[in-house]
């Protein structure tokens, strides 16, 4: 579904990514996994077309079609959501009206927003006791499945999730963990930005770990687990 060629992105001057190539099949869960400042976030905003980063070479084909530089808008209608590191909701709206406004992006009719609100609901039911709260009003748990489920509400083919579980206790970690198994449960594509090896390995069809804006393996996660040695050069594990 998802192909990204030899990438190389900027910040300024700064060569951020080197050379990323990364394959996403549909149905997977594909994580991009790595320690703070490798490369990671700024290899989704590059799929998305957030600027910046600035991409100098390589390519990104999504079902076939190039999509190196499009705007995020434009990359969106392909049928990519992306749920930002920063959760992003809209803080004085309510969590309906934040689900919402990703219905009305896709010019959903009446009956089809019932429908996929009941839908996200089977997913979230701790969102359907919010609905008519403010978004600054949910805890920081309750805002990053509020992002989720307004990507998930888009019906996208692909969603780009940066660092879901960031910041979270316990807890609410293995929450999210739970919501991105029930999307591999029903063949929903991710690809996945995590810090955390626990949840990555858990949850993942295959691990790409990136150091210093580069992929520095590529695997299954148990043959990652078994080669001890390169998680601890790699992730200090």
């Amino acid at each position: 579904m998802l192909t990204v060629k030899d990438l190389h992105s900027y910040y300024d001057k700064a060569h951020i990514l080197q050379g990323v190539s990364l394959k996403v099949d549909e149905g997977q869960v594909v994580c991009l996994l790595g320690k703070n400042g490798m490369g990671k976030s700024t290899t989704v905003k590059s799929i998305m077309g957030i600027a910046p980063p600035q991409i100098k070479s390589g390519q990104i084909i999504f079902d076939g079609r190039e999509i190196t530089r499009w705007p995020s808008n434009r990359v969106s209608r392909l049928g990519i959501s992306y749920v930002p590191e920063e959760r992003r909701i809209f803080p004085l709206l309510t969590v309906r009206e934040n689900l919402s406004l990703g219905l009305d992006v896709v010019g959903a009719a009446r009956d089809e927003k019932t429908n996929a609100l009941e839908k996200i609901f089977e997913y979230f039911p701790r969102i359907q006791e919010r609905l008519n709260q403010l978004g600054e009003g949910l805890s920081g748990g309750e805002q990053q499945m509020l992002a989720i489920a307004r990507a998930m509400i888009m019906k996208p083919r692909l969603i780009l999730m940066d660092e879901p579980t960031e910041g979270l206790m316990p807890l609410l970690v293995q929450e999210i963990k739970k919501i991105i198994l029930t999307l591999k449960q029903n063949r929903i594509t991710v690809l996945l930005v995590e810090q955390s090896a626990a949840i990555a390995l858990d949850v993942s069809d295959i691990v790409y770990v990136m150091e210093k804006g580069s992929i520095l393996f590529q695997g299954t996660p148990k043959a990652f687990r078994e080669d001890s040695a390169l998680m601890k050069e790699l992730l200090g594990v």
